[in-house]
């Protein structure tokens, strides 16, 4: 049995599957806090990251429904992204890891690892 046959059900495999990648759940959770990014102030958010990179990760979030790309034409072109209402959904796991995050920051800043 191949690994998609055998964990193609799981809620968590389904749920990482969706949101996989070193930069996926930094730009879900920028857009969390910031609601609407212009593609460039994304980008200078998260540095060091590729152009390329930032955006195949954000057509694969836009492909999954979690992220909205709205394009307006003017000169220059200006492109908006924002979170979609599935993506909203995942606010309260991203704000728990950040401040799990934050807790294991101040622990070792301190020495009590």
């Amino acid at each position: 049995m191949d690994f998609n046959n055998k964990f193609g059900n799981c809620p968590i495999y389904y749920t990482i599957s969706k949101i996989e990648g070193k930069w996926k759940w930094v730009i879900l959770y920028k857009l969390c806090k910031c609601s609407v990014l212009r593609y460039n102030r994304l980008w200078e958010e998260l540095q060091p990251i590729a152009h390329r990179t930032l955006s195949k990760q954000l057509k694969e979030l836009e492909a999954d429904g979690l992220v909205h790309r709205e394009q307006y034409n003017e000169v220059p072109p200006r492109v908006e992204y924002s979170l979609t209402k599935d993506g909203e959904t995942l606010a309260p796991i991203l704000n728990l890891m950040s401040e799990w995050g934050a807790q294991r920051i101040n622990q070792e800043i301190l020495g009590l690892e």
